[in-house]
């Protein structure tokens, strides 16, 4: 859908009624629709029924790729029903951070000759967990009408900045009879009684509630609460409003009025409004004020002047902070959520690094722009940020002039029109900056600005464990890397290849390892081990492995495993490794097999000739095995040796355990399924069937051990 063009109104009205409609119909008390924007990966918040446009703006813009029931929906064309809150929280944590109100939610793709965005249904929290075959049925039917009628529209509906407000259409009875006596009755009652409308305004109050909030009735009329009464100027109060708003379930709680009155507030809504009774609390001991959080409020805390929704907004964004592990991870997130959720359009994440600024992720900006900002020096002039980083002030320009003013060359460098600036600095460490930016000119209100100095002190400890995460990352994996063989000797009548993959992201560096030792023309060693655990010490480990291996290469292969053992019990490590030891005599067309706890290879026949038999299958070779390398039983470890033929034409398979191993399935299994795997494969090329072993291992999810795979055929 295209952003901010003109709508024609027949094709809005069409979708608003059919909205109206489907709200009405289904039972929800409100709903929404989503579409998506061709110029950027989000979905927008097109129009909105039962609720008020401002109480849904923390969502009135979503990420594609935000892990929430929305995206979700839109990503897998599918509905989405969550019955209840806990099921948001079990099922989305992230999303559950920023919608901490009890009800239930229905999302539904609009999805005709393309995919064009979501229904979205709520109901109050006394919904049935489950939907109803014909409540589905309803949703459903409601979202091909609504796709129907955006296809139809002559011309594309377009992203406003604002949603569009649609009523609910439903009959009411003329409440003028009663007026005149209801306002009699209300007016006696000893208690303050007032009637907010969806959009958080007075619409009434009697004397009681003027007197109790400390103001008049002529002056609070049509004002919000939280804005007209300076003592109501808190997160809070109009957070318990939208909890009452989207749960429609009763919201009680109590306040305290300057400077020691306490009132218990209860607040009753409907479609139509919320009902707020007010009454005198008890006394309770006065306690002292919280001094006013500055703007460089903790990351974490919401500053002061943060509307309620820009709170849950900074919790979600926390939430998902919190999870990312690699210098990737923050920038995307930076990227895929951050952005959407304060409407900018470019991003810029750098790195402080020798003196200089290197970019480390960027969105919206052309490499050639890219490059230009690359590696300034920190106390560049040309842009603020190196300004930004050396004081730890943020700065906010709201268009190219007020950037100009301050910096002539800047806004040279990009066609953006506002920009953001954000300090990323922990316990006085400069990490980097975080630049957003605007293809409009774009203000700054105090609240946002709040927001985004508080959300820059999460980016900054995300992006500090992110470093060191990535530094570490590094050394290990080129420590192992190093270690590894670069490539395997060449053997007559022998074909060998080897893969290995390390686990699954978020995980350290492992010791898994290979090798392919030549002992003569017609001789070799294969060996295949691994390390315990997952970090530099067991790469480490690793190598001297290799390396102890190497140095006894040719002995018998139990001897092989005995004296490698020993070289371990002499480090003294708290590491075991297991290892499988093959001494392969091509000109005997036999092996001599040892193993230290390592996995069984499998054997796959040679392929008769044509039309002379069935294929060959692979079978698991049945290797007694010995202790792990570097458990010392007390005695000299023994490691058995098998003895087994290596027809020509055959093919081994040497293998770690993470290429077999899965929470959800028997090791044995497993193995199995891999030589099913090898039989019927057996006759690709070698590099071909080490990639379909390896890709199949992926199959079932990610893994969370490292691979390593030899193969070897004899000729």
């Amino acid at each position: 859908m295209r952003d901010d063009s003109d709508a024609t109104p027949g094709g809005e009205a069409s979708v608003d009624e059919v909205l109206s409609a489907t709200v009405r119909r289904t039972g929800a008390f409100a709903g929404g629709v989503y579409l998506l924007s061709e110029a950027e990966p989000v979905l927008g918040l097109a129009a909105v029924c039962g609720v008020p446009a401002a109480a849904a703006e923390p969502w009135w813009r979503v990420a594609v790729k935000a892990a929430g029931p929305l995206a979700e929906s839109v990503r897998e064309d599918r509905l989405v029903w969550l019955g209840r809150q806990e099921d948001m929280a079990r099922l989305y944590p992230h999303a559950a951070a920023g919608i901490p109100y009890q009800c239930a939610l229905a999302f539904a793709p609009l999805h005709g000759a393309r995919r064009l965005g979501a229904l979205v249904l709520v109901w109050s929290a006394n919904h049935p967990q489950a939907l109803t075959r014909r409540e589905r049925g309803h949703i459903m039917a409601s979202a091909r009408l609504l796709t129907r009628a955006l296809e139809e529209a002559p011309t594309p509906l377009g992203l406003p900045r604002v949603p569009r407000a649609v009523p609910v259409r439903r009959p009411r009875p003329d409440p003028a009879q009663s007026a005149l006596a209801a306002a009699d009755l209300v007016q006696r009652l000893p208690v303050g009684a007032l009637s907010l409308d969806l959009e958080g305004r007075i619409t009434y109050l009697n004397d009681a509630a003027a007197r109790l909030l400390g103001g008049s009735a002529d002056r609070l009329l049509g004002t919000l609460p939280w804005q007209a009464v300076p003592w109501l100027d808190d997160p809070v109060h109009e957070d318990h409003y939208r909890a009452a708003v989207f749960s429609r379930e009763p919201v009680a709680y109590t306040a305290r009025r300057p400077p020691d009155r306490w009132l218990d507030i209860r607040l009753y809504p409907d479609g139509s409004g919320i009902s707020v009774l007010i009454s005198p609390g008890t006394d309770r001991p006065p306690t002292a004020a919280a001094p006013p959080q500055p703007l460089t409020a903790p990351p974490g805390v919401a500053p002061e002047g943060a509307g309620t929704g820009r709170v849950h907004q900074l919790v979600h964004l926390a939430a998902a902070l919190s999870q990312t592990v690699t210098v990737a991870d923050v920038t995307g997130v930076v990227a895929d959520q951050i952005l959407p959720a304060f409407g900018a359009q470019g991003m810029v994440v750098s790195a402080a690094d020798a003196g200089r600024l290197k970019i480390i992720g960027h969105r919206g900006y052309d490499p050639d722009t890219v490059a230009r900002l690359d590696g300034l020096p920190l106390d560049t002039g040309v842009t603020p940020a190196g300004h930004v980083l050396r004081t730890g002030v943020p700065a906010f320009y709201a268009d190219r002039g007020e950037m100009a003013r301050a910096f002539p060359r800047a806004p040279a460098l990009s066609g953006k029109q506002a920009w953001a600036f954000l300090p990323l600095v922990v316990s006085d460490r400069r990490v980097g900056c975080c630049v957003l930016s605007y293809d409009r000119p774009h203000t700054f209100p105090a609240s946002d600005r709040a927001v985004l100095v508080s959300l820059g002190g999460l980016i900054a400890q995300a992006m500090d464990r992110a470093l060191l995460y990535d530094a570490t990352h590094d050394l290990a994996h080129g420590l192992q890397q190093a270690l590894l063989p670069v490539t395997l000797p060449r053997v007559p009548r022998l074909d060998v290849t080897a893969r290995y993959l390390p686990a699954a992201h978020g995980m350290d560096i492992g010791g898994d390892f290979y090798d392919l030792i030549r002992l003569g023309d017609t001789t070799a060693a294969a060996v295949i081990g691994d390390v315990q655990g997952h970090s530099i010490t067991a790469a480490a480990l690793m190598g001297q492995v290799r390396t102890a291996v190497h140095a006894t290469a040719g002995a018998a292969p139990g001897e092989v495993l005995a004296r490698t053992n020993r070289v371990l019990l002499d480090l003294e490590t708290d590491l075991f490794v297991s290892c499988l030891y093959v001494h392969i005599d091509l000109a005997a067309r036999r092996m001599h097999l040892a193993s230290a706890g390592h996995p069984p290879p499998l054997l796959r026949g040679p392929a008769p000739p044509p039309g002379n038999g069935p294929a060959p299958t692979a079978h698991v070779l049945g290797v007694e095995p010995g202790p792990l390398l570097g458990i010392g039983l007390g005695v000299e470890n023994v490691y058995p040796v098998t003895t087994a033929p290596l027809p020509a034409g055959s093919i081994l398979a040497l293998y770690t355990d993470g290429l077999v191993e899965s929470p959800d399935a028997d090791i044995t299994h497993s193995i199995a399924g891999l030589a099913d795997r090898l039989t019927r494969g057996g006759d690709r090329p070698l590099d071909e069937l080490a990639d379909g072993l390896v890709h199949d291992a992926f199959r079932h999810g990610a893994r969370t051990d490292d691979i390593a795979l030899l193969l070897l055929r004899s000729r």
